[in-house]
């Protein structure tokens, strides 16, 4: 198995990618508009994907927020808010605000489930900061580490209630971040003391099933590497103060804040300690090259995977097309209802 994310081309898989991906059995897929058409051929593509390796619980995943970052739109899915608007609700009201969260994440999930995804890119526990570029800006919960954490804690509740594991990003924090990593390198000058702030929501949530690199430096900790290739970074404040022990993603390696060739950045960020690479953009050679840039996938990597998607939906078993609308509607009305306390 290639430790590795795949993106597909297009609205059906080409020959070209389906003799690919039957070859390299990759550790799973990527999704992105491009891919998304309406509900019949989104779930055709994913049992696709599931059958070229016979594999049920297949890691497919979108990034899938709600605001300004969602891949399946309207008007044949609904929108969802992004994660400040959570946030305004928890000055009014916390518990309420956890309430919102979690009937969100799991009207959002239903979603994903019925079409056929395992993994939603989702929840953001960076601790948004003055100042920052806002590239994160409302995606993220608040500037308060225990808000960040709670509400966090709720979307990847919602999620799971959809039989979705959800991913906790950007490890172990974008929020500082004076630049959009898609475009350049972000470098953080925070002291290790005041980056403290930024890893508690990810301590606070470490049991999480999955989280996802950042690709932004932090020169307390390592002045040449970003997060995302940095060994220390993964092994020492990944691992080890956060305690993360759960399957561990890059962002995606054709973001510009990354040197080299795509396949050159996947093999550091292997050999940095991440589990998985994510390549986003279908191009064959770079796949190609990431295949053979990096090693098979490890036995600790397989583990956190098969332990990732241990409680995901069984979709030969559990989850026809055709999910449960009637409480997606209440989801959402009861979401609804209780986001417009934030404006009472």
């Amino acid at each position: 198995m290639v430790p590795a994310i795949f993106g597909l081309s297009g609205l059906t898989l080409t020959d070209n990618e389906r003799a690919f991906f039957r070859d390299a059995d990759p550790a799973g897929y990527v999704l992105f508009g491009r891919n998304v058409a309406d509900r019949a051929q989104l779930r055709a593509l994913t049992d696709e994907l599931r059958a070229l390796h016979g594999r049920d619980r297949t890691l497919i995943c979108i990034d899938q927020e709600g605001g300004r970052v969602a891949r399946m739109k309207p008007p044949v899915w609904p929108p969802y808010p992004p994660g400040e608007w959570f946030g305004r609700l928890w000055d009014v009201a916390p518990a309420t605000a956890i309430e919102a969260a979690r009937a969100n994440a799991e009207a959002l999930g239903l979603d994903l489930a019925e079409a056929g995804i395992s993994v939603d890119l989702l929840p953001l526990l960076d601790v948004r900061q003055p100042g920052a570029h806002d590239v994160i800006g409302d995606r993220a919960y608040g500037a308060e580490p225990l808000r960040v954490a709670a509400l966090g804690r709720a979307a990847l509740d919602g999620l799971a209630r959809a039989g979705l594991a959800g991913v906790v990003k950007h490890m172990p924090g974008h929020g500082r971040a004076t630049a959009d990593s898609h475009k350049e390198m972000p470098t953080v000058d925070a002291s290790a003391e005041e980056l403290e702030i930024d890893l508690e929501p990810f301590r606070t949530l470490a049991g999480a099933a999955i989280g996802m690199t950042a690709h932004v430096r932090y020169t307390a900790w390592d002045a040449e590497n970003p997060a995302t290739q940095s060994p220390f970074v993964i092994g020492e404040v990944i691992r080890k103060r956060i305690g993360f022990d759960g399957l561990l993603m890059t962002d995606d390696l054709d973001m510009e804040a990354l040197a080299g060739s795509v396949p050159e950045r996947a093999a550091r960020a292997i050999a940095a300690g991440c589990d998985l690479v994510l390549n986003c953009w279908a191009k064959m050679d770079d796949m190609i090259g990431i295949a053979s840039a990096t090693p098979v996938i490890s036995a600790a990597a397989r583990e956190r995977l098969a332990r990732a998607l241990r409680d995901t939906t069984d979709f030969a078993a559990d989850f026809a097309p055709g999910a449960p609308m009637e409480r997606h509607a209440a989801l959402v009305a009861k979401r609804d209802a209780l986001l417009a306390l934030a404006d009472a």
